[in-house]
């Protein structure tokens, strides 16, 4: 059986202001309503492989568990990085766990935030390497080249037409004098980062090339505890573990290592201009998402997450407007929206980590506005779900139900508010929400006080 495990710990800054650290493009429903995510889940829901580890950021375990929910797959386990620390501890962590699963367990170790449009020619490489990796090889799938790119890294393979060859160097991420070789040369591919191995290979390398690595990660993984649906892990542990990738570790130093060429149109999506690319498009080549319009523009993208976008009379530009950032960028420069946002961090500006939007185990709420004694927000909580109990130091809270029927508690007091209906959480009140419905509950929160925080929440044992 092979495990799949999906690596989803990626921020994707080049897609700002979409993209950003509470939810970055690996969640960002861009493709037919999809997520990358989804689409890489759904890549291996199929026979021959078992239910997906996931490994990811604790910050997003409730966007990557509602994602699974909605494509209606179980995960294995959807285990919590505390911190992120690269590729290398993850592999061994899913061989770990594989192997606890099925002793011959062959593991897929896949990111989250590809697009791969030919999903059958990929996964059909996948099950011709198999019998390499059962032989205790180690395979990396290398992506044919189509142009001299050098954002990615390159491997050179051994000549010949097998399905899986040798691996003869890995090649850091190349100037373009150097990508044209090797696109001439033909016998170098693009470093993809998905590996397929057996769990007792992996276990056995770490063992051989990374041996304080290896029993820093197996004492890690003794602290394994659930927590709801996830399996977290210990913070302190966790984060004196090496922060190294899976290639420096293992792959540039073990001699059983192989390559499976696949073309398989594959893009690792990593700027708004690899979006475009992989769009659909109109006459003049503009792609629109979101209420978008084109007037004598070329070749151009447009994304709009609330407000009307119009593009007019220009060519090669990208105008993405969220409900808080506008960028506008020519398509030659969308690997310099990373310096944009590296600016923004050094400012303090919450635009770079913080979407309006934030996700929470109940739905999810969306700043509408704020002011210096004053923030209002949208809510949305899914049926049959319910906050915490929990009071406010510094704040009282006005609710407004716009659709549905929830079910409020406010110093044990219980009421049932339906659409048009409101409530007054007075300061120090411990109060809760619940749906006890069927649809999901809309609302409008207005705070007021002298600290509006997150941090102003004083959350009591006997709520849920």
């Amino acid at each position: 059986m092979i495990f799949p495990c999906i690596l989803s710990g990626g921020v994707g800054s080049r897609l700002w202001p979409l993209s950003r650290k509470d939810r970055p493009k690996q969640f960002l429903p861009l493709f037919d309503g999809e997520s990358l995510f989804q689409k890489t889940c759904k890549r291996v829901n199929t026979d021959g492989f078992a239910a997906p580890i996931v490994i990811g950021s604790n910050t997003h375990r409730f966007q990557m568990g509602e994602q699974l929910s909605d494509l209606g797959i179980a995960a294995n386990a959807i285990l919590l990085e505390p911190v992120g620390r690269n590729t290398a501890p993850p592999a061994l962590i899913a061989a770990i766990i594989a192997e606890e699963n099925d002793p011959d367990a062959l593991v897929l170790l896949l990111p989250s935030d590809h697009l791969i449009r030919k999903e059958d020619v990929f996964l059909q490489k996948v099950h011709a390497a198999e019998s390499t990796a059962r032989e205790g090889s180690i395979v990396t799938f290398g992506i044919t080249p189509t142009e001299p790119n050098t954002g990615y890294g390159y491997i050179k393979v051994a000549a010949g037409d097998a399905p899986v060859r040798a691996v003869e160097e890995f090649v850091e991420k190349p100037d373009y004098e150097k990508a044209e070789g090797f696109l001439q040369d033909g016998s170098y591919v693009w470093n993809a980062g998905i590996f397929l191995y057996a769990a007792r290979t992996m276990i056995d390398a770490f063992q051989k090339h990374q041996p304080k690595l290896y029993q820093d990660v197996v004492a890690v993984m003794r602290t394994r505890h659930s927590d709801l649906d996830f399996t977290r892990l210990d913070q302190d542990a966790f984060a004196k573990l090496d922060n190294i990738s899976i290639d420096y570790a293992i792959m540039e130093k073990a001699d059983n290592v192989y390559c499976a060429p696949v073309a398989p149109e594959w893009d690792d999506l990593g700027s708004w201009s690899a979006i475009w690319t992989v769009l659909d498009k109109d006459d003049e080549g503009n792609t629109g998402l979101g209420d978008t319009r084109f007037l004598d523009s070329r070749n151009c993208l447009a994304y709009s997450q609330q407000s009307l976008v119009s593009v007019i009379g220009l060519e090669d530009v990208m105008v993405i407007a969220t409900s808080d950032s506008v960028l506008v960028a020519h398509k030659d420069s969308a690997q310099d929206v990373k310096r944009v946002v590296e600016e923004l961090k050094e400012e303090g500006r919450d635009e770079v980590d913080r979407h309006t939007r934030a996700y929470k185990p109940w739905g999810y709420t969306e700043r509408i506005s704020a002011g210096d004694r004053f923030a209002v927000q949208s809510m949305m909580i899914k049926p049959g779900k319910q906050l915490s109990l929990q009071s406010h130091l510094h704040r009282t809270e006005h609710w407004v139900v716009v659709s549905g029927t929830v079910e409020i508690t406010i110093d044990g007091q219980k009421s049932l508010l339906t659409e048009n209906q409101s409530a007054y959480v007075p300061l120090g009140a411990r109060h809760t929400l619940h749906n006890p419905g069927k649809i999901p509950v809309r609302m409008i929160e207005i705070q007021s006080g002298t600290y509006l925080a997150e941090d102003d929440i004083q959350r009591h044992q006997d709520g849920t």
